[in-house]
Order: structure tokens, then C-alpha cells, then sequence
């Protein structure tokens, strides 16, 4: 018997954006504009800055395991009860937890295929038989994933919006799928981006679907600006949190990533300086990418994704962004090798980007 499984020895694992630091380096460049994690470009949260520097004698002790300030915080904001609420290290963290929890015996998985690709490494992680439904016009087909729903199936996997086209399922979409999925499957509903989806009026906010199967996921790492902490959160029935608390790594977030959670949620005025940015910086992105006859998808996030008549021009163009201190991501990795996804920055940034890229073309 082999010491490590097949399954995981063929795993291909994560690969992240490039280092901001790295490229300085490599291109001997004084600056560089890093537009390829979606990232908030306005930094982190200010109330969560100061309840880090506050917190910073305290870094000597384990943060609570179960995270009851953030949790009752996140409870009263979203009218749940605590039992109700889970938070872990990003919303990868929870996937993982509910991979580990959940799975047993011939369970299955079904997912999109080319979606979240840190969805994909998880779910291939635990050698389970996963169903990699095709996506249709660069969105998440939840009729076909309806109809891969068998008598092993126990885990659907949906990220809204996506992540990395951007697109978003619809309440109609939702509702008719949901329909077909039995009690005993449970339901990943991913919003990572709901901060920049909420005001869309077709948009599904799975807040408003709590259904026992149902498991809502959200982070603080793209509004909040919290990326670095890794601190993300869920909703769900109070016995499927129940479980994935039994599970879950002790002292998971760090104590700096809670206080910061905690505090992030009071800053209103950062938020809404954050949606309007977007707002703006998005449309303007939008209109320079279209008058320069770039095909782009529509997005319901903080990024755009671009198409490219091939693989070789995609990368050529990535490539000589970064040449000029640039950093987008060509979405070879999450099987999109013809795109290009840039992430919306500060206003500086993106006009920069406007500019190489049309001298670029």
C-alpha cells in the first residue's frame, strides 16, 4: 500500500497570484500595481487596524476556540442565532471543515467545473468521485447540476458570484434548482463577493434561503480588506454548525483575525467608501475595455475578466503588463487560459492599467 494516496501524490495544488515583492525584484521595477487577487485596493478596514494595534498585548495568549465575540457579532448583524454562525480561517478553512465532517463512505461531490480553484484542490484532496459540471456562457449551469444529483451525492458546491468569470446565478435559477436537491445533500452557497453583488435585485442573497441543507460562506478578506488574516465566516442549521465545530482545528482563526473581524464589522463608512470605489472604478474599467474592443464578461464582483483569441495572446498580454509593473492573472491555472482577470484598484492604479494596456494593443 503506497505511503501517500494517488489521489493526493496527482493533486495539483493551489497556485496563487505573483508577490508584489517578487516582481520588484525579478523586473528591477520601483513600482509595481498588483491587480490580480481581487484584493481591496483601499487597504484594510481602519477600525480593524486599531483593534489590532490594541490587541497587540494579548498576542500572547490562545484566541478564544470558538470564537464567541466574533460569532455573537455576526448573529445579531445577520439576525441568526449563534449556533447558527461558524468562522474559520477564510472561507477555505469552512470548506475544508465541511470536506472532512461530512464525507464518508461513497459520497460524491458535484461542482462546476473551471469555477473556484481553491474549491478544486480541496474537493480533489479528499479523493472522493466529484461530478465537474461544464459551465454555459461562462455561468454556473444549475440545471445540469440538478440533473448529476444521483443517490451518492451529498455535497453541491456553488460559488455566487463566481470566482473567475464573475457571473452570478438568479433567484429563478435558485429556486427551480433547489427544487431538485434532496434533504440529505447539502448545499455550499460560496459568497465570497456579496458585498458587490447585494444591490443587484435578481441576485439570490442566500441569507434569505434558510434551508436546513443550506450552507452560506463569506469572507472578510475582499470587502473588509482582511486578506491577510485569513478570516472567514458561515451560516447554517445549528446541527450541521454543531458538527463542524466537533471538527474544527483548534484556535482557528488567529486572535488578531477575530479582534480585526469584530471591529470590521462597525466600519460602515470603510464599506461603503469600498462599494462606491468599486462602483465607479468598474465602470470606468468597463467602458476602456469595450472602446478598445477587448471582449469582457459582465461581473457582479470587484474584478472583470477579459477573453483573448488564444492562449499565446493572453499570455503575451499578461506578461507584457508585468513587464511594466503590472500584475493581472491569466487564468490558465483555473482552466481559462484565453482570459485574463483583472481586479478593480484605486483610481491611479486602474488608469495605468488603461493606459499600458491600450499602448500595449
Amino acid at each position: 500500500m503506497p505511503l501517500v494516496p494517488s489521489y493526493i501524490k496527482n493533486l495539483a495544488s493551489y497556485k496563487p497570484g505573483l508577490r508584489i515583492d517578487d516582481i520588484k525584484r525579478d523586473k528591477g521595477l520601483d513600482r509595481v500595481i498588483k491587480l490580480a487577487s481581487n484584493e481591496n485596493s483601499l487597504g484594510p478596514a481602519p477600525l480593524a487596524i486599531a483593534a489590532i494595534e490594541s490587541a497587540m498585548q494579548k498576542v500572547n495568549r490562545y484566541p478564544d476556540a470558538f470564537g464567541m465575540a466574533l460569532r455573537t457579532k455576526l448573529a445579531k448583524k445577520f439576525d441568526v442565532k449563534i449556533e447558527n454562525v461558524i468562522i474559520g480561517a477564510g472561507s477555505e478553512g469552512i470548506i475544508s471543515n465541511i470536506l472532512r465532517t461530512f464525507l464518508l463512505g461513497d459520497d460524491e461531490i458535484v461542482a462546476a467545473a473551471d469555477s473556484f480553484i481553491g474549491f478544486r484542490v480541496l474537493a480533489n484532496a479528499t479523493g472522493r468521485s466529484i461530478h465537474w459540471v461544464p459551465m454555459k456562457n461562462h455561468r454556473i449551469d444549475l440545471g445540469d447540476i440538478a440533473e448529476k444529483i444521483n443517490d451518492y451525492t451529498k455535497i453541491i458546491y456553488i460559488a455566487n458570484p463566481d470566482n473567475p468569470m464573475g457571473t452570478y446565478i438568479t433567484k429563478e435559477e435558485f429556486d427551480k434548482f433547489y427544487a431538485h436537491v434532496p434533504e440529505r445533500v447539502l448545499v455550499i452557497l460560496d459568497e465570497a463577493y456579496f458585498e458587490f453583488a447585494t444591490n443587484i435585485k435578481e441576485y439570490p442573497d442566500s441569507m434569505k434561503y434558510r434551508y436546513d441543507n443550506v450552507i452560506t460562506l463569506r469572507t472578510f478578506s475582499k470587502a473588509y480588506g482582511l486578506a491577510g488574516l485569513r478570516i472567514g465566516y458561515g451560516f447554517s442549521h445549528e446541527t450541521l454548525i454543531s458538527n463542524l465545530l466537533k471538527v474544527k482545528v483548534p484556535f482557528e482563526p488567529s486572535y488578531f483575525a477575530q479582534v480585526a473581524g469584530c471591529a470590521a464589522l462597525d466600519d460602515n463608512e470603510f464599506m461603503e467608501k469600498t462599494i462606491e470605489l468599486n462602483k465607479n472604478e468598474m465602470s470606468k474599467i468597463e467602458s476602456s475595455i469595450d472602446e478598445l474592443g477587448v471582449t469582457r464578461i459582465p461581473s457582479a464582483t470587484n474584478f472583470v475578466t477579459t477573453f483573448w483569441e488564444s492562449e499565446e495572446k493572453a499570455k503575451s498580454i499578461a506578461e507584457k503588463l508585468l513587464d511594466e509593473g503590472i500584475i493581472v492573472r491569466q487564468l490558465n491555472a483555473f482552466g481559462w487560459p484565453e482570459y485574463i482577470r483583472i481586479s478593480i484598484g484605486l483610481e491611479h492604479e486602474n488608469d495605468q492599467f488603461i493606459q499600458t494596456l491600450a499602448s500595449i494593443i
